[in-house]
Formats: C-alpha cells, sequence, structure tokens
C-alpha cells in the first residue's frame, strides 16, 4: 500500500516545523508540489529547503499544474467545489503517476492541515472516487494564527471567554454572534474596516523575512494596514495575512 504524509510545516519560518514533521519529511520518496505560478515562488522554496535539509537524499519532487479559479465568484462554494475537482484531478494523476506501491509521498502544507487548507478534502476526493488506492496520515504544524498571538504576545481568548475563526468574506457579512474574539483569514477586503472601534492584531508574511506587523484601534490603524497590505501585495505578487479583532466584551453587538 501507498502511504502519504499531509505535513504542515508552519506558517513561514523554517524553525516552525515540528520534530514530527522532519521525521515525515526524512521517511519521505516523492514530494508532491502543485506550482501556483511565478508569484508564488517564495512559497515554494521554503518547501524546497525543508526537502533538502530534512529529506533523503534520494527524494524525488513531482510537480503539477495548481488549476486557477476566480477569486471574486458570484456562486462562492460552487466555484470552489468546482476547484477542488480539478485539484483531486491533478493530485490524483501525480499519485498514479510517481508514487509507486510501498513508497511514501508527503505534500508539504502551509500553517497546518486542518485549518483553511484543502488537502485533506481533495485525498479524502480521490479514495471516494476508488481509482487510486492508499493510506494517509496528517502531521499538525504551527498555523498563522498561533504564530500571529505569540508574535503579538496575546492570547487570542480571554478569561472563560470563547473566539472565533472566520474569513472575511462571513465577517463582511456582519460580527459573529456570542464572540467578542475573532480571528479573521482569507480576508481580502479588509473587512475589518466596519468595526472602527475594535482593536485589531494584524499580521502578513508572518515568519518570513518580509513579515510585517500591525496593532491598534481600527479607527486609527485600520487605513494604514489597508495600505500596507496593498502595497505588499503588489511587491510580492500575493499576500498572506491574519489578524485578530477584539471588541471590549461589555460593549455588545456593533
Amino acid at each position: 500500500m501507498r502511504k502519504i504524509y499531509v505535513i504542515g510545516i508552519g506558517a513561514g519560518d523554517p524553525d516552525h516545523l515540528t520534530l514530527q514533521a522532519a521525521k515525515a519529511i526524512g521517511r519521505t520518496d516523492v514530494f508532491f508540489v502543485l506550482d501556483k505560478g511565478e508569484a508564488k515562488e517564495s512559497m515554494i522554496e521554503l518547501r524546497r529547503r525543508l526537502m533538502k535539509a530534512y529529506g533523503r537524499p534520494s527524494r524525488r519532487i513531482a510537480e503539477g499544474r495548481d488549476p486557477d479559479r476566480d477569486r471574486r465568484p458570484v456562486d462562492y462554494e460552487g466555484t470552489v467545489a468546482d476547484w477542488r475537482s480539478r485539484r483531486s484531478q491533478v493530485t490524483e494523476a501525480l499519485i498514479s503517476e510517481h508514487l509507486l506501491d510501498g513508497e511514501t509521498g508527503s505534500f508539504l502544507v502551509w500553517g497546518d492541515p486542518s485549518l483553511y487548507d484543502s488537502t485533506i478534502a481533495i485525498l479524502e476526493e480521490i479514495l471516494d472516487r476508488g481509482q487510486t488506492l492508499f493510506e494517509y496520515e496528517v502531521v499538525p504544524g504551527i498555523s498563522s494564527v498561533s504564530a500571529l498571538a505569540a508574535k503579538h504576545r496575546i492570547g487570542l481568548n480571554r478569561v472563560g471567554q470563547p473566539f472565533q475563526v472566520t474569513t472575511g468574506r462571513r465577517l463582511a457579512e456582519g460580527w459573529p454572534d456570542g464572540v467578542d474574539d475573532v480571528v479573521v483569514m482569507l480576508d481580502a477586503q479588509q473587512a475589518f474596516a466596519a468595526h472602527p472601534e475594535a482593536d485589531i492584531y494584524w499580521g502578513a508574511y508572518i515568519g518570513t523575512e518580509d513579515e510585517i506587523l500591525a496593532s491598534g484601534r481600527v479607527g486609527d490603524v485600520g487605513e494604514e494596514i489597508a495600505k500596507t497590505r496593498a502595497a505588499a501585495r503588489e511587491r510580492h505578487g500575493w499576500i498572506m495575512d491574519t489578524y485578530l479583532l477584539r471588541r471590549d466584551d461589555s460593549r455588545g453587538s456593533e
């Protein structure tokens, strides 16, 4: 039986790699990489560094082209489902062609595989089709959420209180009920601007040499964060940012 590891490699700092992840990389025969184009080359470079540092000298790399998708679709869920299906077909072809019986393959996943990453769902879709068989194991990693909290030296929750992790698209629909601390990922529209009285702890490219951090009251720093974000995205061709929004728990809904 072929085996696949889904390995969380952290938010960007090579030192985020766990001992468990390093051992899994060392057991890998084939690394699968989906190329996102030249703008994402720096994301792939970290993976290459980890393969070289911890992988076998005989390791192989199988590369495929990550399908494009509409980033501002009218039917968001339908568009994502279609993209995942096309991505699973590319992934299945790579596994079938490059991973031999008895070998181990790995996907090196940014952050933690359980948090806003599609690799697990794609592997399940492949197995559901029943044409390509393998077993797989997930190795957790340090997420951008935990790295963000560490960089700002804050806790994600306050005493006895919950917090919620959501997306910018959901936050744009309104502040989630029942929480005063909201971690936001995948926010291309700076939805935090609608909450000027909240405090924000923001970070981009966390753990890399390009890391940018900012914090303060949204009404005071929100515009500058938006400008910084736009400039950084233009410079790098991509951006990965995360933030915590925190409001006074006595204030209620805004």
